[in-house]
């Protein structure tokens, strides 16, 4: 029985299936894994304590990612910027280096 102090986590049917995807592929990051398997059983109105001792973690996580998820779904799942140098390589040099380097033939036709 969830306490009375805590807002209700509803969950509709396509988080919650975005939620079950992100728990069982296996690229995904284990941090956001275990942020899924709390939400998904805080959403069948499990208690704080009672999602902290099935999946082993401490009470204060799970209230952060529940408190997280209520405020911005499945967005306040995902790791935050972190603070540090900027990056100097866009996604798109990155892209066009792959592709060069996959589709283009080596010199003397070389293969090492």
């Amino acid at each position: 029985m969830p306490s009375p102090k805590l807002e209700p986590l509803e969950l509709p049917a396509e988080e919650r299936r975005v939620l079950r995807g992100w728990v069982r592929r296996r690229k995904t990051a284990q941090a956001l894994a275990v942020r899924s398997r709390i939400i998904l059983p805080c959403a069948q109105g499990g208690t704080v304590t009672a999602v902290a001792t099935e999946l082993r973690v401490s009470r204060d996580m799970v209230s952060k990612w529940r408190r997280r998820f209520l405020q911005h779904r499945l967005e306040g799942l995902v790791d935050e910027p972190r603070r540090g140098r900027p990056r100097t390589v866009s996604d798109d040099q990155v892209e066009q280096v792959v592709v060069r380097t996959l589709e283009s033939a080596p010199p003397k036709g070389d293969t090492h």
